[in-house]
């Protein structure tokens, strides 16, 4: 059983990894946007949807915005701000919620 679990949570990491590696840090966003608005919302679609149709493109222009303006005269990738943002936001939502036993 444990070692069945280990397996595929390893697969689980390597398929995340590789996706992530594949569409890029950005596609980060799509996973951060719906667990925050459905702990807004409730898990009622109708609401979900729109209101990650609407929180998304604003949580990639703050990252822009704040990795712009962050190193002057350089700048920081959206990707990279968006990860920094995201992460702690993805751990505390999954902490708190159901998934804490993992």
């Amino acid at each position: 059983m444990g070692l069945t679990r280990g397996v595929t949570a390893l697969g689980i990491v390597l398929l995340c990894g590789s996706a992530t590696a594949l569409a890029g840090p950005i596609g980060f966003v799509g996973l951060v946007i719906p667990h925050a608005v459905r702990s807004l919302t409730g898990p009622d679609y109708r609401w979900i949807l729109p209101f990650s149709l609407v929180l998304a493109p604003a949580l990639f222009l703050g990252a822009d915005i704040i990795g712009r303006v962050v190193l002057l005269p350089g700048e920081v990738p959206a990707g990279i701000m968006t990860a920094l943002v995201g992460a702690p936001v993805f751990v505390w939502l999954i902490r708190r919620g159901k998934g804490a036993g993992l």
